[in-house]
């Protein structure tokens, strides 16, 4: 089939600095530009809409996709640039979401990345989680953790990703990335598989169920680097998150397993640049201190906040902190530190 016209919305969306691309019948090209939606005036029928994301699949996917089944995969134009897509059925009509991916993996400097984040991940052993809603960011972050270790240690990395999307050249270290769904079953099974495949370092896509949550805390405590991610929206919230996946009377264990293995928690949301130039990182970082990790072993998740606040000197800080700083610099207006603050009486004393 003719990919002209997904080329050709892919060409244009990324000259014009979007983020993502949205495909729905009966409606022009809808694109995603620092964050917020655009209709486009594009020409596009609902034959070229139908063509465009058609031509993305190949004969498997379009086995799939009559049976119902929702397709994630990365999609590589003609000149080499990489898009995350999701295809899927709304009111009986084909739609896609297309993510646009850097073909350069930024470096901490370039994605403002606090500082501490470089000893972290010189951690040998441990979990490091990076959070944040959809679209803030994680993967680029943790593509960034997994090219400074790359560059920085003499170790073998193996990924389990769905889909892969920044792709990783053997440097000091030698990488391995599995694809969920093309290499290996789930993200579980790719957990499962690297422990007999003699890693240092291994990153899980994304901790979504307690199989991948256990597989993943056990690789941390056999003496390996974990790298993951979760939907959650700061440190507290992720803790509660992980234990809530577990059954009541899981919970305890747990609780004592995280607290022998969480290295930090990396926050993330993207704010828009008070110059209009586009969109930077807040972060919130939560270090696993001895205090933390006791908080956390006696199910005193809710204190960790104010842990936050006073942790400045080992590197830990709320986003509340990360947006003032933001604001200082004059990267930002006050008025989206406060939209994207979780507390506004918090950021403003960090502002005075």
């Amino acid at each position: 089939m003719n990919n002209s016209k997904i080329l050709e919305l892919i060409e244009y969306a990324r000259k014009e600095g979007c983020s993502d691309i949205h495909l729905t019948v009966d409606l022009p090209p809808v694109f995603r530009k620092n964050g917020d939606i655009i209709v486009s005036d594009l020409d596009f029928s609902r034959e070229d809409i139908i063509e465009a994301i058609l031509s993305m699949l190949d004969e498997k996917q379009r086995m799939k996709l009559d049976k119902r089944v929702d397709l994630d995969f990365a999609y590589t134009s003609l000149k080499g640039e990489r898009q995350r897509v999701n295809v899927y059925y709304q009111k009986n009509n084909l739609c896609a979401a297309i993510r646009l991916l850097n073909d350069k993996i930024p470096s901490f400097e370039e994605l403002n990345a606090p500082a501490v984040m470089k000893s972290l991940v010189s951690e040998p052993r441990g979990l490091i989680l990076v959070t944040g809603p959809t679209g803030s960011g994680k993967s680029t972050t943790l593509a960034a953790m997994i090219d400074y270790i790359n560059n920085n240690r003499k170790c073998h990395i193996i990924t389990a990703e769905e889909p892969i999307e920044y792709l990783h050249e053997h440097k000091n270290s030698i990488v391995h990335q599995r694809e969920v769904g093309i290499d290996v079953g789930s993200f579980a099974e790719a957990l499962r598989g690297a422990l007999r495949e003699d890693p240092d370092v291994i990153l899980v896509g994304e901790m979504r169920d307690l199989e991948t949550i256990s597989a993943a805390v056990t690789a941390a405590e056999t003496g390996h680097l974990v790298l993951s991610t979760l939907h959650t929206t700061g440190a507290a919230n992720t803790i509660d998150r992980i234990i809530d996946v577990f059954p009541p009377h899981s919970q305890a264990q747990i609780r004592t397993q995280l607290a022998g293995v969480l290295k930090g928690i990396i926050t993330q949301q993207l704010v828009k640049k008070a110059d209009g130039s586009g969109r930077t990182a807040a972060f919130e970082v939560l270090i696993g201190t001895d205090g933390l990790l006791n908080l956390i072993r006696e199910n005193k998740a809710h204190q960790i906040t104010s842990v936050l606040q006073t942790g400045l000197s080992v590197g830990m800080h709320t986003l509340d902190y990360s947006l003032a700083q933001l604001v200082r610099s004059g990267t930002i207006t006050k008025e989206e530190a406060m939209s994207h603050s979780s507390d506004k009486k918090q950021l403003l004393e960090y502002l005075n």
